[in-house]
């Protein structure tokens, strides 16, 4: 969730980036709908590379950016996501502990930050194939996750720049308010009550999820945001105008994804995620 600078009152606010950020949307969203819609081995090819450019963000903003350490990492989750992809699930957790353990080794001074990024961009790439792999809901459910988290941002952007007020926690994040916190949080309960309104499921269930998923991803984007902070970093690259990086943009979606798809695991188990987050 992304809100602007308070303008000191008096002054002429800085040119805004919502143009940028706007264009930058109607183009990926789209591409992400169709490639979710697919599925198959093109939304793991999408969700693979995506996981190793958040590897080696992650690297970069944690000074453990070395040619070794980033080579291996992309190999071993590009291996992950072809075997995910295919069906070979236990051979992708394998390949991705024993390639953990290397990429600690490998990471020396800086074990702990790249074991911890090995993890979250493997832990991206597993939940959002395995949510999309249910073969009769898992289209609908990755769509219930991306809404969320899109309207989540949106609304606290929008109610962050209209009301203001009080920080949400201005050590860590200086932008964010708390007015911007519930109106991304309300706003996300609109996804939950048109899931309903469609006959997708019922509506109090569907709620409480929705609820859950916007507070993950909003504590996703502050967890993101204290690892900025912590090496004096403000984006993780510049690679989507408007966006920064791709950590700056995913860090709410692989929080929610990794939530979803361990209440949809919990209910209908591994390759039933879909149905057991949205059907209830």
């Amino acid at each position: 969730m992304s809100e602007p600078e308070t303008v000191p009152a008096g002054s002429k606010p800085a040119p805004s980036n919502l143009v940028m950020r706007v264009l930058a949307a109607l183009v990926l969203a789209p591409l992400a709908i169709a490639l979710a819609y697919a599925g198959g081995w093109l939304w793991a090819l999408l969700v693979t590379l995506v996981s190793i450019g958040l590897f080696a963000e992650w690297l970069m903003v944690v000074g453990a950016g070395s040619v070794a350490l980033t080579a291996c990492g992309t190999i071993v989750l590009a291996i992950m996501g072809f075997c995910v992809a295919f069906g070979a699930l236990k051979t992708a957790i394998v390949t991705g502990l024993v390639g953990g353990a290397i990429v600690t080794l490998i990471a020396r001074g800086k074990f702990v930050w790249a074991a911890a990024g090995f993890a979250y961009a493997s832990a991206a790439l597993l939940a959002s194939i395995l949510v999309r792999q249910d073969l009769v809901n898992g289209f609908a459910a990755l769509m219930f996750v991306l809404l969320v988290v899109w309207v989540t941002d949106i609304g606290g952007y929008f109610a962050g720049r209209g009301i203001g007020g009080p920080k949400l926690w201005p050590r860590v994040s200086p932008k964010k308010t708390w007015a911007g916190a519930l109106g991304g949080f309300a706003a996300s309960l609109a996804v939950a009550a048109g899931f309903a309104a469609c006959g997708l499921g019922k509506a109090v269930p569907l709620l409480l999820v929705s609820a859950v998923l916007s507070v993950v991803s909003q504590l996703g984007d502050l967890f993101e945001s204290a690892v900025k902070r912590r090496f004096g970093v403000k984006d993780s690259s510049h690679l989507i105008p408007g966006h920064g990086g791709l950590l700056d943009r995913l860090d709410g979606f692989v929080a929610a994804i990794l939530a979803a798809w361990i209440i949809g695991f919990l209910r209908h188990g591994v390759h039933s995620a879909g149905s057991g987050l949205v059907v209830w």
